[in-house]
């Protein structure tokens, strides 16, 4: 059974970090790209951060490059993603999501998502 279970959401002031975990079971977690989206309320879900299956490359949105950071454990079976000098408008839900692409299909998961809210 697969399962992708974020946990580290929370309530934090402006200008305060929060650390999201994401741990996989049910699927080799080390053969797929992970990502981080998050979704605010009447918005689209957007693409926050990616990592390769070997962590050796990854990518974030503008919006929180230098203040977010991606990161995997390979035998913990888990990503990262450690967020710093939080603002108001990353309050969302964010979600992990495990990608890979094989002979022409796509084999995707997604977790239950853990819900960060910044505000004084």
């Amino acid at each position: 059974q697969v399962q992708l279970v974020e946990s580290g959401g929370g309530l934090v002031q402006p200008g305060g970090s929060l650390r999201l975990s994401c741990a996989a079971s049910g699927f080799t977690f080390s053969r797929y790209a992970m990502r981080w989206y998050r979704q605010a309320p009447g918005k689209e879900r957007e693409l926050v951060a990616s990592i390769t299956s070997d962590g050796g490359s990854t990518n974030y949105a503008d919006s929180v490059k230098g203040r977010f950071t991606v990161s995997r454990d390979n035998v913990k079976n888990t990503v990262y993603l450690q967020m710093n000098s939080l603002k108001p408008e990353d309050t969302a839900v964010y979600y992990c999501n495990a990608l890979r692409v094989t002979l022409g299909l796509a084999y995707a998961y997604w977790g239950q998502g853990t819900q960060v809210t910044v505000s004084s």
